[in-house]
């Protein structure tokens, strides 16, 4: 039996180490703090390292093939340059740790210790780290795990997405019904009224609910750390050892740390709660507005068109332009899937319009009912 051709496997490799190095080189780029920047130049390096390896694969086979990066890769690099790193980062993190064992059941990759690169990226931050260099908010950054800035992109993604579906799916049902014009203008305003609305509130209400959570939760803190500091100094004790420190050298910090009360709290905020006290979940007015802008702007689409043109036009533009939005939003969603943008338009596409299709299915046989 004919062994397959290996050169496939090499390309898909080379691609994911070209497209990795670009951004990170973005995120080092965009980074203002000197020691994260050196963090991503230094994962840089790593992904142009393992590029060449699979270049090399490739020249034995002689293929030539020049790869640039793939534009899933140049839009995470703008948004990086655009927005900041921690636009992106969290999307990045859950790609790495989704991809780490992609290289565990490759005989030449093992050979060449590539896996063993891949997953060697946290412990090169923790490198940095133990030389007086990042902080542990930055790491958990790093690892997705940022509470303040959360998943932006996705979130923004999602946001948009929800508009879109929610309003053409309302428009086409009023569509349906052979509602009159007017009729179908004002449906689909006061659904994007309502919605953004709706999501802008419910958004306000829970980061607001978290923040309280997390206040609570630290003022608890502070009153143990006032009455029962010896259980606290225990807890810090407990958490320098499961991080693997000596058990001399953790009470020899938790001393130190007890010393100041302010220091002590916010460590064991940190650390114990995992809760950054600076931001407490982000500004609750904030998530509401981008809510609100999110939801709106998806909403808006499929409602537009009737704004300005009437009758069939009015129609086939609405349901153009939503069709053209909905792939947009699958080119977004691939960014943080990893699935290929084409894969993820056509998807959404199909969803969407499945959607309206059912609504408009409703609202027709509404409409005969009623009439």
């Amino acid at each position: 039996m004919k062994k397959p051709d290996p050169l496939w496997r090499y390309r898909a490799n080379l691609q994911g180490e070209v497209d990795g190095a670009v951004v990170y080189r973005a995120l080092a780029e965009s980074e203002s703090d000197p020691k994260l920047a050196e963090v991503f130049r230094r994962l840089a390096s790593v992904e142009e390292a393992h590029g060449e390896f699979w270049r090399g694969r490739m020249g034995a086979k002689g293929d030539k093939l020049l790869l640039g990066p793939s534009l899933r890769a140049r839009i995470l690099a703008w948004l990086a340059r655009r927005f900041g790193p921690g636009f992106v980062i969290p999307t990045l993190a859950a790609a790495e740790s989704r991809d780490s064992a992609a290289y565990d059941d490759q005989a030449d990759a093992r050979g060449a210790g590539l896996p063993a690169d891949e997953r060697s990226h946290a412990r090169i931050m923790r490198a940095v780290a133990g030389q007086g260099g990042l902080a542990g908010p930055t790491l958990a950054m790093l690892e997705g795990r940022h509470r303040g800035g959360g998943n932006t992109l996705r979130a923004a993604v999602l946001g948009g997405n929800d508009g879109l579906v929610s309003n053409v799916s309302l428009v086409m049902g009023v569509a349906g019904a052979a509602a009159a014009e007017r009729t179908l203008l004002l449906a689909g305003l006061a659904g994007l009224v309502a919605g953004a609305c709706s999501m802008a509130m419910g958004e306000w209400l829970s980061v607001t609910s978290s923040r309280e959570l997390n206040q609570k939760q630290i003022a608890t803190e502070a009153d143990e750390l006032r009455e029962v500091p010896e259980e606290e100094k225990e807890e810090l004790v407990l958490i320098y050892r499961a991080k693997g420190i000596e058990e001399n050298q953790a009470r020899a910090l938790a001393d130190r740390l007890l010393s100041n009360k302010e220091t002590a709290l916010d460590t064991l905020t940190r650390e114990e709660l995992g809760i950054d006290p600076d931001e407490l979940g982000g500004s609750a007015w904030q998530a509401a507005m981008w809510s609100f802008v999110l939801f709106a702007g998806g909403a808006i689409v499929p409602v537009a068109p009737f704004i300005f043109l009437s009758g069939k036009p009015a129609f086939i533009t609405s349901v153009a332009a939503s069709g053209l939005a909905l792939m947009a939003v699958g080119v977004g969603t691939s960014l943080f899937t990893g699935r290929s943008a084409p894969f993820s338009a056509l998807r959404q596409l199909a969803i969407g319009l499945a959607a309206a299709a059912i609504t408009y299915g409703v609202g027709a046989v509404v409409g005969v009912s009623m009439s």
